[in-house]
């Protein structure tokens, strides 16, 4: 097969795990906005390398800025907050980047959330006034309960009534007083001997820089299953001992770091990070509204992984719920518009982005490069889909994609 899509997808997941691999094809295969989600780095093969786009401020990206990388969860300040929750593509860019990327994500997904593409186009109009109000305001702010509107605040609020054992028992089953790991291979699946010891030391000696080492005493470990873009990357789920077993145990998620799919086409000069995980935990912490507990860089045989906590609060939107009341998808926007506002505010003049100032002006200069952006997505939304139809054809046509 010469398909030259498909080629591209293959020649960037090369070296990823075969089954996950088919996995992360097959559900690519099954509507545009997934094959949109695990194909970030072809968004940015096809960006324009001379556009009025690059002219906008540097700031700090998450770089896979979509509809579905927004959601809660606790910091480590014990608090529950809504915010951009997947950072490894991060890196300094133009901001456009990130805008753009997102208002095609509204446009792809329109189908799947039932929205015609009148109505889409108006999603991105609203997400672009919550985003460039919020940005000229020059105050970076936080999505918390108290301060959730509509769909974000019925998602916090059903938070308070999710239970730690619940939570344990949909991943593990408790035999005399203790869990394990449930390998169903969909959610979790078994590792090697020589992975189990690789990984309790890892563990062990993080945990010997922490308050209490006690608590993260391993008892279990498992691959773990997750995610679009990253399935066939190196990714563990570990039962700790927590507060206590069986039911107060905690789970800590460890996911090999690899280099953003943003790195080959980044004109602006990087910071040099140790290694990856370094990359994409700093610009978290610089990013987010609160630091999500436990999130660190870690090693593995000398490859870096990042290590953060698994928590009942992690949670999405569920967008499919709006009801026919558009508003209330409005309301959603508005909200994610304003949080990517408010985290490039709060990175601003670190290592290179953009102060305040800059991106006040900009913001309020909005009329010379809002169009630019509304045009290309609309554009790359076109490519997008056509470059879906070539892969889900190819992929049919040919007995193993990999």
């Amino acid at each position: 097969m010469t398909d030259r899509v498909l080629e591209r997808i293959k020649q960037f997941n090369q070296g990823r795990n075969p089954e996950r691999l088919l996995l992360k094809y097959k559900a690519m295969a099954s509507n545009s906005f997934v094959f949109f989600r695990g194909t970030c780095h072809l968004f940015y093969e096809d960006w324009p390398i001379n556009s009025p786009l690059n002219d906008a401020p540097p700031v700090w990206i998450c770089g896979d800025l979509h509809l579905e990388n927004f959601g809660s969860y606790k910091g480590d300040n014990r608090l529950v907050y809504f915010d951009i929750n997947d950072f490894d593509e991060g890196a300094l860019a133009p901001a456009t980047w990130e805008i753009t990327r997102f208002l095609t994500s509204i446009l792809i997904g329109a189908g799947t959330l039932g929205v015609n593409q009148s109505e889409a186009i108006s999603l991105c109009h609203c997400f672009l006034k919550a985003y460039t109000d919020a940005l000229a305001s020059g105050t970076a702010r936080t999505v918390e309960a108290a301060t959730a509107e509509g769909m974000v605040a019925d998602l916090l609020e059903s938070l308070k009534l999710r239970r730690r054992k619940d939570f344990l028992d949909r991943r593990t089953e408790e035999k005399k007083g203790k869990r394990r790991f449930i390998i169903d291979n969909k959610r979790t699946a078994s590792v090697s001997s020589d992975e189990r010891l690789l990984l309790e030391s890892l563990v062990k000696n993080w945990a010997a820089k922490q308050q209490n080492p006690d608590f993260f005493e391993v008892l279990d470990v498992g691959v773990r299953i997750a995610g679009t873009g990253s399935l066939g990357v190196k990714r563990y789920a570990i039962l700790v001992e927590g507060k206590g077993s069986p039911d107060d145990n905690y789970l800590l998620d460890i996911k090999q770091a690899l280099p953003s799919s943003l790195t080959p086409y980044l004109k602006l000069p990087q910071p040099k990070w140790v290694n990856e995980a370094e990359r994409i935990v700093n610009i978290q912490k610089r990013m987010e509204a609160m630091p999500q507990s436990w999130v660190s860089p870690v090693e593995m045989e000398g490859k870096p992984f990042v290590l953060r906590g698994l928590q009942p609060t992690q949670d999405k939107v569920s967008l499919d719920q709006w009801n026919g009341k558009l508003g209330r998808l409005e309301k959603v926007l508005k909200t994610m518009g304003q949080i990517t506002a408010w985290n490039q505010l709060r990175s601003s003049g670190r290592q290179g982005s953009a102060i305040a100032d800059e991106l006040i002006y900009w913001a309020e200069n909005v009329s010379q490069w809002q169009s630019y952006l509304l045009d290309y997505a609309q554009a790359y939304f076109n490519k997008v889909e056509a470059n879906y139809k070539e892969f889900s054809a190819a992929i049919v046509e040919e007995k193993s994609p990999l």
